[in-house]
C-alpha cells in the first residue's frame, strides 16, 4: 500500500508512511465528534422488524494484518489461523458507528472486548436508560445486551429471534459498507500495530462522515478478492435467561 501511495505522489516510502500515520492520527482524534450514541435511534430500529428500545447492534470483525514480529505475535493469530485485530463495532439503524474498539489482538473473544470496554461500564451505570444492545451468541445475555435464544420453543420465542436477527443484521451491513468504501481494512494491513489501529479508527470516522452526507455507497457487487466475508467461528456464551429478555418475550412478542 505504502509503495503505491509513494509512487502516486512522488515521495519515498518512508515519507508516505509518515503521511499515512499523521493523517490517520489526526482523523482518529475526531472520534468523539463523529462516533457517539444517538438518542433517537430506537424508532428507526423499531421500523426494521418491530424490536423495541434498541440502542445499537454489536459485533466483532477481524481486520487482517501482517505477522507481528515480536514475542506477542501469536496473540494476533485468530481462530481461522491468520493474524488480525479483532474490532468491536456498534452501529445505529442508519449504519453509522456509535462505538468502535480497535486495540485487541485477533485471538481475543468478542465478549472479552466488550467486558473490558468503556461501553460496558456505561451500560452498567445505566447511562442509556431502558434501551439495549443486540448481540449474537458470542456475547453474554445481560439486562442491557440481548442475545438470541439458542433453542426457541414457543411462537413468542421464535418471533423474538426473527426480529432480533433482522435488527442485529445492521452491524453486518455497516461492516460491509465500511470495508467496501475503504478497501485498506478489507485487505491485509502492513503497518505497525499502532498505525494500523489509527487507520481503523480513522476510516470509521470517515465512514460516519460519508453516512452523514449521504454519499453514494460502493455497490455490493464490487468485490475485493482478499475480503474474508465468512463468519468467524466463536465460542457460544452460556445462554442464561434474564428478566429483561423474558419480559420482552412475554409482554411484547407473545402479543404480536
Amino acid at each position: 500500500m505504502l509503495i503505491s501511495v509513494a509512487d502516486f505522489v512522488g515521495v519515498s516510502k518512508s515519507t508516505a508512511g509518515r503521511i499515512v500515520r499523521d493523517t490517520s492520527l489526526a482523523i482518529a482524534q475526531l472520534y468523539d465528534k463523529y462516533i457517539y450514541v444517538h438518542q433517537r435511534s430506537a424508532d428507526k430500529f423499531y421500523r426494521i422488524a418491530g424490536f423495541p428500545r434498541v440502542l445499537g447492534a454489536i459485533d466483532g470483525t477481524h481486520i487482517r494484518i501482517q505477522s507481528p514480529c515480536h514475542l506477542t505475535g501469536e496473540e494476533y493469530r485468530n481462530r481461522k489461523g491468520y493474524f488480525s485485530i479483532n474490532v468491536q463495532g456498534v452501529c445505529d439503524a442508519d449504519l453509522k458507528f456509535i462505538n468502535v474498539v480497535a486495540r485487541w489482538p485477533g485471538s481475543t473473544h468478542d465478549a472479552t472486548i466488550f467486558n473490558n470496554s468503556v461501553l460496558r461500564a456505561e451500560c452498567d451505570a445505566g447511562q442509556f436508560g431502558n434501551r439495549w444492545l443486540l448481540g449474537d451468541s458470542a456475547y453474554p445475555n445481560r439486562p442491557y445486551l440481548l442475545t438470541p435464544i439458542l433453542n426457541p420453543v414457543s411462537e413468542a420465542e421464535h418471533r423474538y429471534n426473527e426480529a432480533h436477527i433482522k435488527t442485529r443484521n445492521t452491524i453486518e451491513r455497516a461492516f460491509g459498507v465500511w470495508k467496501r468504501r475503504f478497501p485498506v481494512v478489507a485487505l491485509t494491513l502492513r503497518l505497525s500495530i499502532p498505525n494500523m489501529q489509527a487507520v481503523i479508527i480513522a476510516t470509521t470516522v470517515l465512514h460516519n462522515i460519508c453516512r452523514n452526507h449521504n454519499l453514494t455507497e460502493i455497490p455490493s457487487e464490487v468485490e475485493l478478492p482478499s475480503i474474508d466475508n465468512s463468519t468467524m467461528p466463536h465460542n457460544v456464551i452460556d445462554d442464561i435467561p434474564t428478566m429483561h429478555r423474558t419480559d420482552i418475550i412475554n409482554n411484547y412478542f407473545r402479543t404480536l
